[in-house]
């Protein structure tokens, strides 16, 4: 396993962008993130069967209750759609009426499951007081066989973070694409040695990125 650090590194992770859409998932390390206001703020999920107009008709039923979505990541895996959302409302809901209000709403079709609850920052990984550092990983191997559950007790033995993965099941490979939240008391030199001998027992190649590296040749600027 490699930490890469050349420029042209994270360009060979992101050609991967048209066969495997997770790495889309990478987007939000693109932007520089402002404060969130302190209205009464939601986690709200939505899953269904994936078809045109979800995203119109979730931000609808947002839009009559007058709330706001400040923050969102959207998937589509084998078909089916998910959609979790931060979003702001003047008024407190108790989760499972705002829930079945917007399940309720016209613009929201059948075949829905919408959950939502209260977001609470103290009980973030992030606020814990926990000084971190940014990693991005990517792993092939010929198929899944275990390593993703050895890989994330690994992380959870060692309280690393996994704030985002994708995995997919190709013809030829089995490829995982991953952010981590590492604390930065953790030896990286460690966590490298630990990551290639977990890729060794299961036959992948593993690559790991510093979050600077990413940021720093893709951030996106609207100046």
């Amino acid at each position: 396993m490699e930490v890469i650090g050349e420029v042209n590194s994270l360009s060979s992770t992101l050609s991967f962008e048209n066969e495997y859409n997770g790495v889309l998932s990478l987007i939000p390390f693109l932007f520089t993130s402002g404060s969130m206001n302190a209205m009464n703020r939601y986690v709200i999920n939505i899953l269904t069967k994936d078809h045109p107009g979800i995203v119109a008709g979730v931000s609808t039923a947002v839009g009559a209750l007058d709330g706001s979505i400040v923050s969102c990541s959207q998937t589509v895996l084998h078909g089916y759609f998910t959609l979790i959302s931060i979003v702001t409302f003047p008024k407190e809901y108790e989760p499972h009426d705002l829930a079945q209000q917007l399940l309720r709403h016209e613009s929201i079709g059948s075949g829905y499951l919408i959950s939502a609850a209260k977001m609470d920052n103290r009980s973030t990984f992030r606020s814990q007081g926990v000084e971190i550092d940014g990693f991005v990983i990517t792993a092939f191997g010929d198929t899944e066989k275990g390593m993703i559950e050895r890989f994330s007790r690994y992380a959870a033995d060692h309280d690393i973070n996994i704030i985002d993965l994708f995995g997919d099941q190709t013809a030829t490979e089995f490829v995982i694409i991953g952010q981590l939240e590492v604390p930065r008391h953790f030896d990286t030199r460690v966590l490298q040695d630990d990551l290639e001998e977990i890729g060794r027992e299961h036959g992948f190649t593993i690559k790991m990125q510093h979050r600077n590296i990413f940021v720093a040749t893709n951030q996106i600027r609207f100046n």
